[in-house]
């Protein structure tokens, strides 16, 4: 493929930039999203809560085209789309960071950077044939890591030979260099270290500052109270809660995602 980091093509900070609703999934007789909804909006940082086994994975899972969800509807910028696959997904502006990161450890840097997106040379004969464009493809790696300041000893090394920030770094990289609109990050500071842990979180800012919109899977409070404009709680498949984070404390959201507390979405 012959393509272009992308140029955020974002709506109107607090504009809806995807919107779903009555969101349902099953897996035989377990039911992991019961009728869900919610409204990602540019410039807009929405945490997801909910502990093991809520549907919070399984949700950025249909919304990225892993998965087919049985009933509900995805819109993009208002119109209605079936994201039928990840390519589908990523052809709408959503990329996703999954919590498997999703990279490939034999590859090295740049490879992990431009996956299915690979420039070619060569015209269309150059295409055909797989004639990559390596140097430019460098070029750019450099550039994208550079603006986000990402930090790797060398882009020749293979992602299992950097440390799990360094790779994480790099899923994240990827994610901030394509997205378009919509980013999904599940989990992505999850084992990684304090200093790690916090230049994930200005990637996020830095997202959410140039207008893309954000959803945030997390189990960490500090980290939804500090780059978070709003919280979806979900419950054994189910919203139940949805919050302003700058109006509740983070007693109050541990007792929405223990179901101490519920509240009505609806109102």
């Amino acid at each position: 493929m012959n393509s272009e980091p992308a140029v955020t093509r974002s709506g109107q900070p607090g504009s809806a930039a995807l919107e779903i609703s009555g969101l349902c999934k099953s897996f035989r007789a377990v039911k992991a999203l019961d009728g869900v909804g919610m409204t990602l909006r540019y410039g807009r940082v929405t945490a997801l809560l909910g502990d093991n086994g809520a549907g919070k994975s399984t949700l950025v899972k249909c919304i990225s085209g892993v998965y087919a969800p049985d009933a509900g509807t995805v819109r993009v910028n208002g119109v209605e789309h079936a994201v039928s696959s990840p390519e589908a997904a990523r052809a709408l502006g959503i990329e996703t960071v999954h919590q498997t990161l999703a990279v490939i450890d034999p590859l090295d840097v740049v490879e992990n950077l431009f996956l299915n997106r690979e420039h070619t040379r060569g015209g269309r004969l150059g295409a055909r044939l797989g004639v990559l464009d390596k140097k430019r493809m460098r070029r750019e790696s450099e550039e994208i890591l550079s603006r986000l300041d990402i930090r790797i000893p060398s882009l020749r090394r293979p992602l299992d030979a950097l440390s799990g920030g360094q790779r994480q770094a790099v899923a994240i990289g990827r994610a901030v260099a394509w997205g378009q609109q919509i980013v999904l990050l599940d989990e992505p500071a999850a084992a990684l270290g304090v200093e790690q842990a916090a230049r994930v979180l200005e990637l996020i800012r830095g997202l959410r500052d140039s207008g893309v919109a954000v959803l945030l899977i997390t189990h960490n409070m500090d980290r939804v109270t500090s780059v978070c404009d709003r919280a979806i709680v979900l419950r054994q498949g189910r919203k139940t809660a949805e919050v302003d984070v700058g109006e509740v404390t983070k007693d109050d959201l541990v007792a929405y995602i223990t179901g101490a507390r519920t509240d009505d979405p609806a109102q």
